[in-house]
């Protein structure tokens, strides 16, 4: 993958898949420190401990088109390479919490990429789970919720060309103001 937000969406893939109904996405940068954590935690199936070691290997899959699961090895490793860690945690019935750390600076770190396109993607293809989108740059932070969204749309579907340019520009206006008000290292 050549940015960090399509690994963000093959891991919210994996959340659907596993019958989630409601995926946290966080996205929280300290550039004084150079860091940046992406959480991805959905409310799905979950995963017993052998099988959450074994999504690390990369001749695991759970899919029947292909004899690979790529993901989430490359996620770790992208994750390492800077300096940073990974973690999944998951608990059956409960769901699955995958974390990833980057070091900003370092030369191997990807970028993050469109992390917005990313966010309005999966609300378009899965218009029935819900979905929290935090960012955060320093002390600068938003909070996208779909719930709120349906409450105030009294039925109209989330994936209506309409609404979903309406959550691509509030993303991008919310991302602009916390990146454009941030204090300078």
């Amino acid at each position: 993958m050549q940015e960090l937000s399509l690994n963000v969406l093959d891991i919210a893939q994996n959340s659907v898949v596993a019958k989630a109904t409601l995926i946290r996405i966080g996205v929280e940068e300290d550039t004084a420190s150079h860091r940046m954590v992406i959480t991805i935690a959905d409310n799905g199936c979950g995963m017993d401990e052998e099988t959450v070691r074994r999504v690390m290997d990369p001749f695991y899959t759970t899919r029947t088109t292909r004899k690979v699961g790529l993901g989430i090895p490359f996620y770790s490793m992208q994750a390492k390479m800077t300096g940073g860690d990974f973690s999944i945690q998951s608990k059956v019935g409960e769901g699955t919490t995958v974390t990833a750390a980057f070091v900003t600076d370092h030369i191997d770190c990807l970028p993050l990429g469109d992390i917005n396109a990313t966010m309005v993607s999966l609300i378009q293809c899965n218009p029935d789970i819900d979905f929290v989108f935090a960012r955060r740059i320093d002390d600068r932070e938003f909070e996208m919720d779909t719930r709120v969204f349906r409450e105030v749309l009294e039925g109209v579907p989330l994936n209506t060309p309409e609404v979903i340019a309406y959550i691509g520009e509030y993303l991008a206006e919310q991302t602009q103001m916390i990146q454009g008000e941030r204090k300078e290292a």
